[in-house]
């Protein structure tokens, strides 16, 4: 009971905050922050979230919010010409194995088009390019990515998270829903959000 109130008081002061928070971000007095979670309870255009560490954070969108839905997708949903970004692993093969595809629309082609370190598993590399070739090898569906200076051939794993961008609006944010959330930390469990990316039908966003 006591933690409902305390939400509800916490929502009725996130408009008077924004300002305030506008403020500290106009003079670089906060940090840019990003974490995933699921959606607790939703007020306009704030909302509850439990972190996937446990914590609970008050998330207050933006006026300027760019809202992006994810939905679940196959390996034959990947098609030559799609721009993806596949987070790889190396393997024993000598060709990296994804652990996660993201699937871009083709007015996203050449979003962070490139090849670079991905922190998520240990000597990861994460791809943004545009799928040359898709073929069949001994361990599964090969893809060989094109981008800007370069190419990588990775391996897709049956185990393997396909996921596609999708439209969201805020009606999606619902009690229940995996999110990951980017913005301005502004201190006492409160986060001014200018990214926010949403599970469609279940689907659980990339970190």
């Amino acid at each position: 009971m006591k933690r409902d109130m305390f939400r509800k008081a916490s929502f009725s002061l996130m408009a008077g905050a924004a300002l305030l928070l506008m403020a500290a971000q106009a003079a670089d007095a906060a940090d840019k922050v990003r974490m995933s979670g699921m959606v607790e309870s939703v007020d306009g255009d704030n909302f509850n979230l439990k972190t996937t560490d446990g914590k609970e954070v008050m998330v207050m969108m933006a006026p300027s919010l760019s809202l992006m839905g994810i939905k679940k997708a196959g390996v034959s949903d990947i098609k030559p010409g799609d721009f993806i970004g596949v987070g790889s692993q190396p393997t024993a093969n000598g060709i990296n194995g994804a652990v996660q595809v993201v699937i871009f629309p083709a007015s996203m082609k050449g979003t962070g088009e490139g090849d670079r370190a991905w922190g998520v598993r240990p000597n990861g590399q994460m791809t943004n390019a545009t799928v040359k070739e898709a073929s069949q090898d001994a361990n599964g569906p090969l893809l060989t990515l094109a981008y800007n200076g370069g190419e990588r051939k990775v391996n897709i794993p049956a185990d393997t998270t396909i996921l596609a961008i999708a439209s969201a609006t805020k009606d999606d944010l619902k009690a229940g829903t995996a999110v990951t959330v980017q913005g301005t930390d502004a201190g006492g469990g409160m986060i001014s959000a200018d990214n926010v990316r949403v599970g469609l039908a279940g689907a659980i966003p990339p970190k």
